[in-house]
């Protein structure tokens, strides 16, 4: 319509200049300006039907263009991986990935362990949606010395309140052990951590109610040993695991901001073991040190057989560039050896703090750099600085019938300062100093639990 108006005014405004009106006595020329007058009205006539055609022809392309632009998928490429979407997002597929080059330098520990490089962790990651409700990841694992399938599940999301999973994940138990592996603060995980289980197969129902200030999680799985970085989870007999967790964060929704990141909670597991007689069945391959070195394992002929229960009571808290997070952790198992049998209560805990140093929240997901690191811009990243202790005591009576004090430890201190840089979300440079101390262990050196383990870590990460 604005085209038509313009002209329409400017053919208008040609007639009034071109053709003044004539006095009424001049009857000829009058009628001859007449004439040419119907003839340009005409004219404007057949103007204007040709705007309205170019009118309706221009929406009808436009929504011919719209309705295109609907049926076509959505791709996005940026900090969090490669995502592909159909246009109504029922249908959605994404691409990260995950890898760790890590190095170990050991010190004073007479050529036990090797220093050096590894690739700690080398993961494709694939997760999705399909059909809206149904949600589902994959991840198989390059790093290390095998591969293996580490997630393989789908997730059922008809409310948030409300949510089915089922396939292989971590069992909710322990704190440190949910926190993704990118996010966490030292090269590895506690020594509490070697008492909770870490990927298991099974199903769990679980959801966030009230805002996300109740958080839930409870299921049945196969039924795994206590955590090890270097074995995968198997079910050593036909009863299962009943795994769960409750996580409480009461003022995550209110304008109470000192008191927003706190959270605390309760995980625990209970199985009946019934492995066969005589075979190393149902028992954990072993406890390790942040060097990722066995200090305690059960003897041969050892096996589980009764009840297997854990308790872990968590928590952390996060305010502004302060981090803490702690966790105590019960594992109460009923062990057998030929006619001797004994109910084993190994205990851990750890309290972990960080700083971000150059100002930034701290959170369980990990620091968001402000500035993101550049030569260019003088921006440098966050910093952060951390502190770790963690101890791991196994039951006396393990000793000297389920466990000998000859090769195994009783128990174990660790504590770890470290310093970590991340350049921006993607990567993220750590370096960090572990030692760890034995308690019980009458054996000779060389071994692991003969002198402290002194250990050296740095490592690169592109998490995306």
């Amino acid at each position: 319509m604005r085209l038509k108006n313009l002209i329409t005014a400017s053919i208008g405004g040609l007639l009034l200049a071109n053709f003044p009106v004539w006095a009424a006595d001049d009857s000829g020329t009058n009628s001859t300006t007449e004439t040419e007058i119907q003839a340009l009205k005409q004219e404007i006539q057949a103007l204007d039907q040709k705007v309205e055609a170019l009118q309706g022809r221009q929406v009808a392309d436009q929504k011919t263009a719209t309705a295109a632009a609907k049926k076509q998928p959505l791709i996005s490429l940026g900090q969090d991986g490669v995502t592909l979407s159909s246009p109504d997002t029922n249908f959605v597929i994404g691409l990260h990935g995950l890898v760790q080059l890590d190095s170990r330098t050991f010190f004073a520990d007479h050529n036990i362990a090797n220093s050096g490089f590894l690739l700690r962790r080398a993961r494709p990651i694939i997760t999705g949606t399909v059909f809206h409700d149904y949600d589902f990841n994959f991840t198989p694992e390059f790093g290390g010395n095998t591969v293996q399938i580490l997630d393989a599940y789908i997730n059922y999301h008809p409310w948030t309140e409300l949510q089915l999973e089922g396939g292989k994940f971590k069992p909710p138990v322990g704190l440190e052990a949910l926190q993704t592996e990118q996010y966490t603060l030292f090269n590895e995980r506690s020594l509490a951590t070697d008492l909770v289980p870490y990927r298991d197969i099974g199903a769990e129902l679980h959801g966030d109610l009230f805002g996300g200030r109740v958080s839930y999680a409870g299921g049945i799985f196969d039924g795994a040993p206590d955590y090890n970085t270097t074995t995968t989870n198997t079910d050593y007999d036909n009863d299962k695991a009943f795994e769960g967790r409750l996580f409480f964060q009461p003022w995550k929704t209110t304008d109470v901001r000192f008191l927003q990141g706190l959270g605390f909670g309760l995980g625990g597991s209970y199985e009946s073991d019934r492995a066969a007689t005589n075979t190393a069945t149902g028992l954990t391959p072993g406890f390790t040190t942040d060097g990722q070195q066995k200090f305690f394992t059960y003897s041969s002929g050892v096996y589980a057989k009764g009840t297997h229960w854990r308790l872990s009571p968590q928590g952390y808290y996060y305010w502004g560039p302060l981090g803490l997070m702690g966790e105590y952790v019960i594992s109460d198992q009923v062990v057998s050896k030929g006619s001797s049998s004994a109910d084993l209560h190994n205990t851990a805990w750890e309290v972990s703090g960080s700083w971000v140093l150059t100002g930034e929240d701290a959170s369980y997901n990990g620091v968001i750099p402000n500035h993101p690191f550049s030569l260019h811009d003088w921006q440098w990243g966050a910093w952060q600085i951390a502190a770790r202790y963690a101890q791991l005591d196994v039951d006396k009576d393990a000793f000297p019938t389920f466990a000998s004090s000859a090769s195994s430890a009783q128990s174990a201190h660790a504590w770890s300062v470290g310093l970590n840089w991340y350049l921006n979300r993607n990567i993220r440079f750590n370096t960090s100093f572990s030692r760890t101390t034995f308690f019980g262990y009458t054996g000779g050196a060389p071994a692991v639990p003969a002198q402290p383990e002194e250990c050296f870590f740095t490592r690169l990460q592109l998490a995306f």
